[in-house]
């Protein structure tokens, strides 16, 4: 192997019968494939359980157009149905920032620090629940678990319209953040049984573009729903409650009869006999899946960890990174878009006007998103362009920090909707994530982890403005800027950690010869991430 910029392996793009397939440096630095040249195709072998094993080919080949026609279907079939169950995650969750607006706090009775206690017990909720529900769910399969999930939060979600004051408001947030904890993991579980590692990222995006064009949407309907306060003596936030909760249940029902376990497992009486793809079509998912990343064909999709493998999981250090960067990289901004609502009531703006002028900082959040993500896989680098988001919120939280009283209101609101729709790096940190786990076992555990440091980012988060501190919260954004700052470390840090161990790996793997490379690979009892053939992205 001359350089580890290029090299040639059996895997990977379709190629023709004759023709050599080649990987420039932007696939092999993508961590997405393992190195493998003049290695026979027999180690990197599906599992006979593997449950596309009967599609497994290491000679078929296809043409480039027929990939991009199953491509599309699979966006079609599969992106475009998980996009509108995270709108119906997004919708429960998020609709409390709607109610808010309607007086809910007045009307129970609630102070803002009772709100803050109420959203950290939620997010220690969410967070205890996600490993947990990522194990079920690997046991289960994410095409059962998670529509169980989604009907499970819709009735406690539309309970909410029965809150009687501080103590109820508790009970609810702990049991949605128990129900929905897992979720999001499981949805990027599913996805990886599609999609490649280079595809990912922007299906990841098109995932929080539904999150975030719920929160536009929510803000129409809330501006319809909050006008029926008064009918049958309800405040319009229980209308709000019980009517959304109705509509994410109908969609978790929907669900369980929608998706199918695998690529080749798309036939039922709901989704037809024949299901969704000829079997040339689901050659082409598996073969094209296996040759991008071989280690998801280490086990099948409804096969369970053992507790020996979760803590190996747990123990896989080359993952702490991005643990430790989930872990604050949202924070600078998570205490305005909880407040985004309060904080325009506080500046003179009414109910009605505040869920409107919300909708310009969901949209900035949106472009973001996709602009960043694009930029991302265009220029082949993760964790510099995730510092973006640092660069953006300081100046803001500065200037939130420093303005007069005097401010105007609309200066005010143009600096919170700026912090809201910064640039949102979570799509590119999770097929990162994806990514580098390198195995099933530990992509299953890691996607977890990672959506537990997020989670308890945002029980920090909740807790940095107070009541004693508002409206202008000048204390909380200082905090806040000292956050961005030690963020703008981690993230350089990150990206000087993997640089440094896949040079040390490129030193030792160039200097053996095929010989010595096929027989560790025979050999060898490394797994995944730990496999000197593997790289890792950043």
């Amino acid at each position: 192997m001359d350089a580890p910029a290029r090299f040639s392996f059996d895997r990977g793009s379709p190629k023709s019968p004759t023709s050599e397939t080649k990987y420039d440096e932007k696939q092999f630095r993508a961590g997405t494939t393992f190195i493998s040249e003049g290695v026979d195709d027999e180690y990197y072998k599906p599992i006979p359980t593997y449950e596309g094993i009967h599609r497994y080919d290491p000679a078929f080949t296809w043409e480039p157009k027929e990939e991009k026609k199953v491509v599309r279907k699979i966006d079609k079939r599969i992106c475009t149905w998980v996009c509108l169950m995270f709108f119906a995650l997004q919708l429960d969750r998020g609709n409390i920032v709607q109610a808010l607006s309607d007086n809910m706090l007045d009307d129970l009775k609630l102070t803002t620090n009772d709100y803050n206690y109420g959203q950290t017990i939620f997010y220690v909720s969410f967070l205890a629940a996600e490993l947990p529900s990522q194990l079920i769910s690997k046991k289960l399969g994410p095409d059962r678990w998670i529509p169980i999930q989604m009907v499970s939060w819709s009735l406690v979600a539309s309970m909410q319209a029965f809150l009687s004051g501080r103590s109820s408001f508790y009970a609810c947030r702990a049991l949605l953040g128990l129900i929905e904890g897992g979720f999001i993991p499981d949805n990027i579980l599913y996805l990886s049984y599609w999609y490649t590692g280079t595809e990912l990222p922007k299906r990841l995006s098109f995932f929080w573009v539904s999150y975030q064009g719920t929160n536009i949407v929510a803000a129409f309907l809330a501006y319809g729903l909050l006008r029926l306060r008064g009918v049958n003596g309800m405040e319009g936030w229980r209308w709000l409650f019980a009517i959304e909760g109705a509509l994410t249940g109908l969609i978790g029902v929907v669900s369980y009869f929608y998706m199918p376990p695998s690529p080749t497992q798309t036939a039922s009486k709901f989704r037809g006999k024949n299901g969704w793809f000829n079997e040339h079509e689901e050659k082409i998912m598996v073969n094209r899946i296996l040759r991008d990343d071989p280690s998801k064909g280490d086990m099948h999709n409804r096969q369970a960890l053992s507790f020996g493998a979760i803590g190996r999981c747990l123990m896989d250090y080359h993952m702490w990174p991005l643990y430790l960067a989930g872990l604050s990289w949202l924070i600078p901004n998570n205490p305005m878009q909880a407040y985004l609502t309060l904080q325009l009531r506080a500046v003179g703006f009414n109910t009605f006007q505040t869920n409107l002028l919300t909708i310009p900082a969901y949209v900035l959040f949106i472009l973001q998103l996709l602009f960043w993500t694009w930029i991302s896989e265009k220029v082949n680098e993760r964790f510099l362009v995730s510092l973006t988001s640092q660069l953006w919120s300081l100046p803001l939280l500065i200037a939130l920090a420093v303005l007069p009283k005097t401010t105007s209101a609309w200066t005010k609101w143009a600096l919170s909707c700026l912090l809201v729709g910064h640039p949102y790096m979570h799509a590119i940190l999770v097929a990162l994530g994806s990514r580098n786990a390198g195995t099933v076992r530990t992509r299953t555990v890691a996607s977890a982890l990672y959506n537990m440091s997020v989670q308890a980012s945002s029980i920090i988060a909740s807790n940095i403005y107070r009541t004693d501190d508002k409206p202008l919260y000048r204390r909380g954004n200082r905090v806040l800027i000292g956050i961005t700052v030690y963020n703008i470390f981690v993230f350089i840090g990150a990206k000087l950690f993997y640089v440094r161990v896949n040079k040390n790996r490129d030193k030792i793997w160039n200097a053996m010869s095929t010989q010595e490379k096929q027989h560790y690979l025979a050999t060898t009892t490394d797994k995944g991430n730990k496999r000197l053939d593997f790289r890792f992205a950043h």
